[in-house]
Formats: C-alpha cells, structure tokens, sequence
C-alpha cells in the first residue's frame, strides 16, 4: 500500500489564487486604459450604429488622412490599403470645392475638354493634317466628307452638369443595387457598349448619355461592319438616344470602322449622335495622369471619361471601378460584371488609377462607390 502526501490536494502556494488574481487585476487594467485612454469610446460606439460620420469630423478627417499618406501603391500591402478604404466607409462624403476647383483647373491647363474633348469642325478645320494618337507618323488629312460628320462646336460645356455618374464595367458592381442611384445622374458615361439589360438594370441602371464603342468590338463582334450591320444597330438601340465616342484616330486601323459607325446609323435613320475623340486631348490626358503615377501602355477608357467628366460637371461619382482580384472585404470578383474576361496584362494600370481614385475620393474631389446602394 503507498504512501499519500495529505498536502497533495491543497494549493499550498496558492497558484489557483493567484491565477484568480492576476485574471481580476488584467481585467481591471484594461478597463482603466479604456477609461483613461479611450474616453471616447462609447461616443465613437454610438456614432457608428447612429450613421455615417460627417465628413469633416476628426475621426473622418484620420481616417482620410490615413489614406491620402500613402504616396504610392507599393508603400503598403493591398489588405491594408483595403482595410483602410474599408474603414472611411463610415464617413459620408462631401463635395470639398477647393480641392476640386483646383484640380478641375489643371485639367483645364493641360486637357480642356469643353473644347477638344471631340474632334470638331471648330478645333479641326477642313484640311487640317490630323495625327494620330498612336502612330505619330501617320497623318490623316481631313476631306469634305469627314469634315461634314464632325459636330461645329463641342457640345457641352465646363460645369454644365450638376451630377454626374461614370460607370465602369467591374465585378464591384455586381449585386451593388445601385441602379436607381445611377439612374438619377444629371449625366452618365458608360464605357465599350457595356450590357444594360434587364438581367443587370438593378446592379447597373440603364440610362446612358455617352458610351464609348472600342473599334475592336465592332472588328471582333460585328465583322468590321463590312456585311449584316442590323445586329450593329440593334444593339446600339438598347442604349435609346445615347451619344457613341469613338477613338478614330487612336491609330490608322481605327479610322475606317469608326467612321463606318456613322454611315450605319444614317443608313437606318438613326438620330443617335456620334463624336470621335480629338486625339490630342486623348495624348495630352496620358501626360497628365503619367505625372499622377498612372504608367501604362493606355490609359483606360474609363479613366478617359472620368476625366472628361470632372471638367463637364459639378460633381462626379464613379461606379464599377474597383483594378483589384478582391473587394474591399477580401471576396474574389469576377473582372466584369457581366464576365471574367481579363484585357491583355500590362496594357492598362488599373490599380494604379483606382488608387488615385481613392485619393481623390479622400480629398473630396469625386466619389467612388464600392459597396451596396441602399
């Protein structure tokens, strides 16, 4: 029969006691820090569940802050930057006038859209040795007959729009419900013939004043528009009366089946506009962005127009542009909202645009949406 140490079941030293303690004292310590440290607690608790916080308040103004000091997109990790877009979302966003008037005035300087936005019979007078954006050798001369398809005059002026909404065609729009809120623009810009029917009206919304048509489309789904063009045409009437813009001379390729476009539309009596980007204020956008640290082969379409758009209206919300894998939350997206079709790599910088998108958003100068629309 062993021998049992009577002092076995006793904590002798106390060690449950102490454990007790040291759980008590832990608790109350944080507690203080809360008190002493974080006073504002509970405010801030309460402000967050009552609704967004003012724009101009000092939490908003940090957390603005902390992303307007991230110079460069490779100074932080992607999950940051997002965690960091994530957190002003408790913020609403407000119309900053300075900042935007400044901005819009050196995009006057170096773009002037209101007047070289579109290659005009103003800007571009008959026989004026055009060239082109890309193949800087080439020259197109300008005959009597495209003269006669260029507008006088640009059509819209600087401010001349109160909102406007520039949609892109990302997989952040998809279940966005943001459709309504798009569709009460004064204005908006779509880009490359983007689908607007019912299937995704709810996410996209469906009115259109301007969409850009890349010639590559009309090459790849519509044989150049050199035999059926009524599925040309149909298509284009899901936009109803909307403006087309086209880059005619991006490069020599793109010239004859831009100004197809037109023969087509006056063929079936259409009254839909079209206007061909003047390719000086498409080379004179990439200079100004290069200097904002967007380096690409080609600026998007979509930046093309959000630019456009800060010079023709008050106040710009952008919808659909969001050049990362993720959302904000960390969930994979698909590329478009309509498909998973990626662009050729290296030819556009999207994070890079959408990461001086965020910065401007924080400034005040337009607004992003990347969540749901209630």
């Amino acid at each position: 029969m062993g021998y049992a140490d009577p002092t076995s079941s006793r904590d002798l030293l106390g060690n449950r006691t102490l454990f007790f303690i040291f759980i008590c004292a832990f608790a109350l310590v944080t507690l203080l820090q809360q008190i002493l440290y974080g006073r504002n607690y509970i405010k801030r608790y309460f402000e967050f569940y009552e609704g967004p916080l003012d724009f101009n308040s000092t939490k908003c103004l940090e957390l603005r802050q902390d992303i307007i000091d991230v110079k460069v997109l490779s100074m932080v990790k992607e999950s940051e930057l997002f965690d960091r877009w994530k957190s002003l979302q408790i913020c609403k966003w407000e119309l900053n006038s300075t900042e935007a008037n400044s901005f819009k005035s050196a995009l006057s300087r170096c773009c002037n859209a209101p007047s070289f936005l579109f290659t005009t019979q103003k800007n571009t007078p008959l026989g004026t040795k055009l060239r082109y954006e890309v193949d800087t050798s080439g020259i197109f001369q300008i005959n009597l007959e495209v003269f006669k398809i260029f507008p006088k005059d640009m059509p819209y002026y600087r401010s001349q729009f109160k909102k406007c909404a520039v949609i892109g065609n990302g997989g952040i729009l998809k279940n966005s419900k943001c459709g309504k809120e798009i569709d009460n623009a004064d204005f908006v810009f779509r880009c490359n013939l983007p689908p607007i029917s019912e299937k995704y009206v709810d996410d996209v919304g469906k009115k259109t004043d301007v969409v850009t048509i890349n010639p590559s489309i009309i090459t790849d789904r519509f044989n150049k528009l050199e035999k059926w063009r009524r599925p040309f045409y149909e298509v284009l009437q899901g936009y109803e009366n909307a403006s087309l813009l086209l880059p005619a001379f991006y490069n020599t390729r793109n010239t004859d089946v831009s100004i197809r476009v037109k023969y087509v539309l006056d063929d079936f009596e259409s009254q839909q506009a079209v206007y061909y980007f003047h390719p000086v204020y498409l080379i004179n956008v990439s200079r100004f962005w290069l200097t904002q640290g967007v380096r690409a082969k080609r600026v998007s379409s979509g930046l093309i127009l959000v630019t456009a758009a800060l010079e023709l209206c008050e106040e710009v919300h952008l919808y659909g542009f969001w050049g990362f894998p993720m959302n904000p939350s960390g969930t994979f997206i698909t590329h478009h909202y309509y498909d998973n079709v990626k662009p050729r790599p290296g030819f556009h910088a999207m994070p890079s645009e959408i990461f001086n998108f965020i910065h401007m958003h924080s400034k005040g100068i337009l607004r992003v949406h990347t969540g749901s629309c209630s």
